[in-house]
């Protein structure tokens, strides 16, 4: 057998490495990154994640404390944001309502992207009566009137229970992507190697989650991105009117509801907010936009 020379063998290693087709994952990335409002999206949001977690600890107030001696005053160096009717720190309560709104729509988001990839891609993959009873719920759930259900059921969301509210929440989110996820998986189960795997004996279900699952990863990340706006602004919605996160906890809901009351001659305490709230979904949005150009370059061409 010849075999080249080390030099040889060298320059042959290192020109393959230089030519090396890069990942599915970093050509995503570059062009997400290339994009400006890729680039202002995810700037924004990591600002929206640093100011809410990080922020709280360079204030000496506490979301649950009351400086009795500052009703409803105005932004001051006590109190940058601010205080509210019952002396608390519009800054330390702001911060607290954003990491309880990020961290229920990131959940709800993983949740419910979760739950319609596994029953679309189960439902397109066996049909029959999987694919009727599946769907049957999806239809089901998508005529039942959400918000009045997680209104009645309002008063379990306590403090302690908030995980409850984010479970409803997300059984709410993903019947839509579901019966995408379904016709997807019925074109995909079709292909060479699905066959080769049914072929070779490969138990159903590791062919749904090791190649079908995988080859909708575009759609199901953009869809994620998506619902974290949709579960924000559904859960600031139920708190406004005092059926999502309950007292004593703090939503921007919540408190935008409240701040809503006193905006024309206290705007601080309604301002904050609902400018979090404004900034934390343009970011979102922005994220998901540019993943979908990232994902399909056809789409944004054409547009």
């Amino acid at each position: 057998m010849m075999t080249l020379p080390e030099e040889e063998f060298a320059e042959v290693q290192a020109e393959a490495e230089r030519i090396r087709v890069p990942s599915r994952t970093r050509v995503v990335a570059a062009r997400f990154f290339r994009t400006k409002q890729g680039r202002l999206g995810f700037g924004l949001l990591a600002a929206m994640f640093l100011l809410a977690f990080l922020g709280p600890l360079l204030s000496p107030w506490s979301y649950t404390d009351m400086d009795f001696s500052a009703f409803m005053q105005p932004p001051s160096p006590g109190h940058w944001f601010g205080t509210l009717q019952t002396g608390s720190d519009v800054f330390a309560v702001t911060l607290r309502g954003a990491q309880k709104s990020l961290i229920v729509g990131l959940l709800v988001a993983v949740l419910s992207t979760g739950v319609a990839a596994v029953v679309g891609s189960f439902a397109g993959y066996f049909l029959g009566w999987t694919d009727r009873t599946l769907m049957w719920v999806a239809d089901l759930l998508l005529v039942l009137p959400a918000f009045l259900i997680l209104a009645i059921m309002s008063p379990l969301f306590t403090e302690g229970r908030w995980l409850l509210f984010v479970i409803m929440l997300a059984l709410f989110l993903w019947m839509v992507t579901s019966k995408i996820v379904r016709g997807m998986t019925k074109a995909i189960k079709e292909r060479e190697y699905i066959k080769a795997a049914r072929f070779m004996g490969v138990p159903s279900s590791a062919i749904i989650f090791r190649h079908v699952i995988p080859n909708l990863a575009s759609l199901l990340i953009v869809d994620a991105t998506l619902n974290v706006s949709a579960a924000i602004l559904t859960e600031t919605s139920l708190s406004y009117f005092g059926f999502g996160i309950q007292p004593p906890d703090v939503s921007l809901g919540s408190l935008i509801a409240d701040g809503s009351r006193t905006a024309l001659y206290a705007p601080w305490t309604f301002w904050f907010g609902a400018g979090v709230l404004v900034v934390t979904i343009l970011a979102v949005n922005l994220i998901g936009d540019s993943l979908r150009d990232a994902f399909d370059p056809g789409t944004r061409t054409s547009a």
